[in-house]
């Protein structure tokens, strides 16, 4: 299976970024005018992709191997003590790996979505007000303001 289609854990932020699929984004990074950005990004996205699987592989191997159903006679100590320097190799890579696609990603904005303009109707609300000599007067004490008790 091409890296292209194998899952990564950060697919989904890639994904923000960038505004598109990780299938477009390989073939933005893989055209005459990629940015930098979207190559270097991609290209730790297939390494992060692989360091992944082989996590998932080496655990995997191990559960297998502690199954409840197994023969205790199958286990073997040099076996599981191999596939923990394995399992150690792998994630420290995916480790490096994560960081690394975070550190590229962390100063870039997510992608600014234009709003749509929204048109609703206005309503227009007409009024008429009464006559000068019908209104009331104001209070004799409006905007006078209060001394202060000592």
């Amino acid at each position: 299976m091409s890296v292209r289609h194998k899952p990564s854990t950060l697919d989904g932020r890639l994904q923000e970024i960038f505004d598109a699929p990780v299938a477009e984004l390989y073939d933005r990074a893989a055209g005459p005018d990629a940015s930098a950005a979207v190559s270097r990004a991609m290209e730790l996205r297939s390494f992060l992709a692989l360091a992944e699987e082989q996590v998932a592989r080496v655990r995997d191997r191990v559960h297998e191997a502690m199954a409840a159903d197994r023969d205790m006679d199958e286990l073997s100590a040099d076996d599981l003590r191999m596939d923990a320097q394995w399992l150690d190799a792998a994630l420290d890579a995916r480790d490096g790996y994560r960081a690394a696609l975070d550190d590229l990603l962390r100063p870039m904005p997510p992608p600014v979505h234009q709003p749509q303009p929204v048109r609703t109707a206005q309503q227009s609300v007409t009024t008429t007000l009464p006559p000068p000599a019908l209104a009331a007067p104001a209070p004799q004490r409006a905007g006078a303001v209060r001394a202060r008790r000592p």
